[in-house]
């Protein structure tokens, strides 16, 4: 119990140390999003950047790994999205719904938690599950809802302009730089690889900090019960459930990709889908209160899996 306590304990008391600040006004109400556009445009690009480039070659990638990780999250999200439009609720929100269900804040909790659980033999599949997360399953989403904003448009045009700021998303672009410069063979300079190194160890604290920020600033409003239930019940019993069946009895790989897997897959629901909600226009409340209640039952939920892995 007491390694469960010292993995668990700097990531969560990081989340209640910005929870503290912004109820008790030590931080601003502004603080939040420009920690998130700290971490966003600066600390998690030159993380993931650092990671990908030292990254010997394309080896270092297992497919079972993607396999299991990528249709754990691919499953999850088509059944929320069937039972969503089943209820008739309007196409934008069940895929926003869709979103959460199977967004495990990967990028965020994922990586410091996967570090102190594994060391840094976890770099690549924490790597691999933040980017499938934060840019494939972020971008299948966001060509779902633009597709169907534009089907009496011109949805050529619309796929492109879609497609081109995706690539212009820096936690997309900063990966495949990083991989370009493995393939390459090319040693950065000590003194610019430590400069991503600095700008990547602070992406982990402040976005937990901005986590817990967000948390408090989350004013109780009139929302979906069920949808909160359904969404918060999907992504941590699930969504680790299809996973884990997938990693250890589906596809072949180390011990140490499988519980890496299954700990992603058991996060809870990051904050790309209520920024989606919000960039769109729609309802954000039920996917606010749905990031709070998975957050706050995720310390039950991911300190049971800590507590079932062996040693790896």
């Amino acid at each position: 119990m007491l390694a469960i306590f010292n993995v668990a304990f700097p990531v969560f008391g990081l989340i209640f140390v910005g929870f503290f600040c912004r109820k008790r006004n030590i931080l601003g109400p502004n603080a939040s999003s420009e920690l998130n556009r700290f971490v966003i445009f600066l600390g998690l690009p030159a993380l993931l950047f650092e990671s990908m480039s030292r990254l010997a070659s394309v080896q270092a990638l297992n497919l079972g790994y993607i396999a299991a990780f990528g249709l754990g999250m691919a499953g999850v999200f088509l059944l929320t999205l069937w039972i969503r439009l089943r209820s008739r609720a309007h196409f934008i929100d069940a895929t926003i719904d869709a979103l959460g269900a199977a967004y495990p804040n990967s990028g965020f909790l994922g990586i410091p938690l996967c570090l102190l659980t594994f060391g840094d033999q976890s770099m690549p599949p924490a790597v691999i599950g933040t980017l499938m997360t934060a840019c494939l399953l972020f971008a299948v989403a966001i060509i779902m809802i633009e597709s169907y904003r534009q089907a009496e448009k011109h949805l050529g045009r619309t796929l492109l302009k879609v497609g081109g700021s995706l690539l212009r998303n820096p936690v997309m672009l900063a990966p495949i730089f990083g991989a370009l410069v493995a393939a390459s063979g090319w040693q950065m300079p000590s003194g610019l690889r430590q400069l991503f190194q600095f700008l990547g160890a602070a992406a982990g604290p402040c976005a937990l900090v901005s986590i817990g920020l967000f948390l408090a600033a989350s004013k109780p409003q009139p929302e979906d019960a069920r949808t909160v239930f359904l969404l918060v019940l999907c992504k941590l019993i699930l969504q680790p459930l299809l996973t884990a069946w997938l990693a250890f009895k589906v596809f072949d790989m180390p011990p140490m990709w499988a519980w890496a897997a299954l700990l992603l897959s058991a996060l809870p629901i990051g904050n790309g889908p209520f920024m989606l909600a919000e960039l769109f226009g729609r309802e954000a409340n039920t996917m606010s209160r749905s990031i709070l209640i998975s957050t706050l039952l995720s310390l039950m939920t991911v300190s049971i899996i800590l507590a079932m892995i062996p040693a790896v």
